[in-house]
């Protein structure tokens, strides 16, 4: 991938349909023929049935995905400068919502036209994730970018993501340039975050919740939260700092329980929360038996499915813990709900919830349906990038 096209992918008849549709992935089922020049991690031409052309991206035959575009102009190559303009656009659109400097994903994959490549923003240090073979060849340049763009402290690779592997790629961390410590401290809304870049969730912290944390703000004074799957402690934190009464955090692990209630202590609201390790479904059942009740109710559960033979095992979770949330809440509460699985639409995510507040014998509100902060830009063409569903309900 280092500046020309090395080869060419042929799509079989009538297979051109999705990539004429904007979208950016193209599956090894819509191939047909691939040049004998063509090399993984190479830069292709992309041709119709009849060899016209239609985009051009990098080849991986060793994927699902064999190849990913990044540009439809045929005067356009896959290269550094291209990287760099991408890069430039990704910075100048979150330059629309975000202070200079301020904690954010700067990059996001296909959101932002560069598939595979994910890069956070803490303050003067980057975290970057490489979760493709042609972004993976693109290592150097991607760094060079980032340096002369934004001028870190220090860039970190976290490219320890499963999904690698179906790459033909093996996991990568550590520190590309610069010096990175072991934490930092950013502040978001007026909180302050320890945010480990080698050991934190993913890149660092999730960032795509944000906007939904400030939500709840206006719904938190006087109220007893619960926040099941807390990871970091991020909701409790933003109810508390906005006058709840208390709160209890639930999550089973031990590293993201450390790191909630240090994050607590940084914000002088260890004294008005308590951090449970336990298996959320397990503890959501007990307080349910104990008759536990709550005001204000946040469900943040990681992804049940990553495939869609899962999707049926991911239903009966995501019913089960707001099943047991609804249950657990007060009168005149407030619950926040939320599936970062694709595979689970808006609509189908709304209809577990639906089938638990029935089972519940709750007649919850809908008051607003939520998804990701802006710096994770869900591209129309591309359904894939729109993942979080967060619904804020108010349950009488």
């Amino acid at each position: 991938m280092g500046g020309g096209t090395e080869g060419r992918i042929r799509l079989r008849r009538g297979r051109d349909r999705r990539v004429r549709a904007g979208h950016v992935w193209i599956y090894g089922g819509e191939v047909e023929e691939v040049s004998a020049d063509a090399r993984p991690g190479d830069a292709v031409d992309v041709v119709d049935s009849r060899g016209r052309f239609l985009a051009r991206g990098y080849y991986n035959p060793a994927s699902a995905i064999v190849a990913r575009i990044l540009t439809r102009r045929r005067d356009e190559r896959v290269g550094a400068p291209l990287l760099r303009r991408r890069l430039a656009r990704a910075v100048a659109y979150r330059r629309r919502f975000y202070a200079a400097g301020e904690a954010c994903r700067l990059v996001f994959s296909e959101g932002d036209g560069l598939p595979g490549l994910t890069v956070d923003r803490y303050g003067p240090y980057l975290s970057v994730q490489i979760a493709t073979l042609g972004m993976d060849r693109m290592r150097e340049s991607i760094v060079d970018a980032l340096q002369d763009a934004l001028h870190p402290a220090g860039i970190y690779e976290r490219s320890d993501l499963s999904v690698r592997s179906r790459e033909g790629l093996e996991p990568r961390t550590g520190v590309l340039a610069g010096r990175v410590p072991d934490t930092v401290v950013v502040e978001l809304d007026g909180l302050r975050f320890e945010v480990s870049l080698s050991s934190g969730q993913k890149t660092g912290m999730f960032l795509d919740h944000r906007a939904n944390r400030q939500v709840l703000r206006a719904h938190a004074r006087g109220r007893r939260v619960l926040d099941a799957f807390c990871n970091t402690g991020s909701f409790a934190l933003y109810a508390l700092a906005s006058g709840a009464a208390g709160a209890l955090g639930i999550d089973i692990s031990p590293d993201g329980l450390r790191l909630a209630a240090a994050n607590a202590a940084l914000n002088d609201l260890g004294g008005s929360c308590t951090w449970l390790e336990a298996n959320a479904f397990n503890a959501l059942r007990e307080m349910d038996r104990s008759g536990e009740r709550f005001d204000l109710i946040v469900l943040d559960p990681p992804a049940f499915t990553k495939s869609a033979s899962s999707v049926e095992a991911a239903r009966r979770g995501y019913k089960e813990i707001n099943l047991r949330a609804l249950r657990l809440a007060s009168p005149d509460a407030i619950m926040l709900t939320s599936s970062c699985s694709f595979h689970l639409g808006p609509e189908e995510f709304l209809d577990i919830v639906r089938e638990a507040a029935a089972d519940a014998r709750r007649e919850p509100i809908l008051l607003e349906m939520r998804g990701q902060a802006p710096d994770h830009p869900a591209h129309l063409l591309v359904p894939e990038t729109r993942y979080l569903k967060c619904a804020l309900l108010y349950v009488p």
